[in-house]
């Protein structure tokens, strides 16, 4: 359904899905596309505690520059268009930025918490707490203001899009570990790199 709104709206813009990904030889010239993961969070969607998402984006020339990120169990939607990002809550819509935080708070997905993400932490020194809700891993100063998300585990460029777009436009950076934001060419792996999200 998503698919067919999107080419149905933007003919001329191919959308590429996690469920339909198209070949590389297709999509390598692409400038300008939709990216979309119709469930992300399918072990929160298995274990029915509602936390997953439906992530859209629209990419150009490598940038997140519109995004939603919308959980439907929790009736929650983020949203991003020309550099403002919002919240919509049971139908009350309201602007959002991240602010800094004292201490740094380091934010986890609890679905994804192993040995070696608790190793990392301890060597980063920072506090750091198991959140209840998956957003608040996908948007930093959704529930915690100025969180550090530093995901270890391997994620796919639609995983990620659409809470990059929400999260730039509420002011923070998503960089990977050399510094360089981080970028949505098409290229023939969908993995990302590894990647902070965070204030600095």
């Amino acid at each position: 359904m998503i698919l067919q709104g999107l080419q149905a709206l933007t003919p001329d813009i191919p959308v590429l899905s996690e469920e339909d990904p198209q070949p590389w030889e297709e999509r390598q010239h692409w400038q300008r596309y939709w990216l979309v993961d119709p469930l992300d969070g399918t072990k929160e969607f298995i274990k029915r505690n509602g936390e997953f998402t439906v992530n859209i984006a629209l990419i150009e020339n490598g940038k997140a520059v519109l995004g939603v990120v919308y959980a439907p169990v929790l009736n929650v939607m983020y949203s991003a268009a020309e550099g403002k990002a919002w919240k919509e809550e049971c139908g009350v819509r309201k602007q959002i930025q991240v602010r800094d935080a004292r201490p740094p708070l380091v934010v986890i997905s609890r679905s994804h918490a192993d040995n070696e993400l608790q190793e990392y932490l301890h060597q980063l020194g920072e506090q750091s707490d198991d959140v209840d809700r998956f957003l608040a891993e996908v948007l930093p100063g959704s529930r915690r203001a100025g969180a550090v998300v530093s995901p270890l585990w391997a994620t796919n460029v639609w995983d990620t899009a659409a809470g990059h777009a929400v999260a730039a436009a509420a002011g923070a950076h998503v960089h990977d570990w050399q510094g360089k934001p981080l970028d949505y060419t098409p290229r023939e792996s969908f993995l990302n790199p590894g990647f902070r999200v965070s204030l600095y």
